[in-house]
C-alpha cells in the first residue's frame, strides 16, 4: 500500500488561501509555525509568533467580513512560494495587489514577507 502523497509548498500556499478565504481562523493559523514572522520585505517585522499572528488576522476577518484574496500568480522556489494576489476588502473599495512571500521550515509557513 502506497503512503499518501505528501502536500507539496504549492499545495499548502493554495489551502492556507482558500483557509483565509473561509475566514476560517483556525485553519488558516495551522498553516503557520508558532514562530512564524510577517514583514514587510527588506522591512520591519510587523508580526511574531502564532499568538499574534491569530490576534491580527481575527482582527482582518472581524473588520472585513467580505474580505477575500485572489491568487493571480504564483511561484515555486525550493521551500519559497511567491503569490501575487489581488485582495478585495468587500466594502466597495478599490481592490489591491500585493506579492506574498511564504518560505517554509517543513510543511509549515515560518515566515512572510509582503510586498505592497
Amino acid at each position: 500500500m502506497n503512503a499518501p502523497a505528501k502536500p507539496s509548498f504549492a499545495d499548502i500556499a493554495q489551502a492556507q488561501i482558500e483557509a483565509y478565504n473561509a475566514q476560517d481562523l483556525d485553519a488558516y493559523c495551522a498553516f503557520f509555525t508558532d514562530d512564524v514572522t510577517v514583514a514587510d520585505l527588506n522591512g520591519a517585522v510587523s508580526t511574531k509568533g502564532l499568538a499574534a499572528y491569530r490576534a491580527k488576522y481575527a482582527q482582518v476577518f472581524a473588520d472585513f467580513p467580505n474580505n477575500r484574496a485572489e491568487l493571480l500568480a504564483r511561484m515555486v522556489v525550493g521551500a519559497t512560494v511567491i503569490d501575487h494576489e489581488r485582495v478585495d476588502r468587500g466594502t466597495g473599495a478599490a481592490t489591491f495587489e500585493v506579492a506574498a512571500v511564504y518560505t517554509f521550515a517543513g510543511d509549515r509557513i515560518a515566515r512572510v514577507d509582503f510586498v505592497k
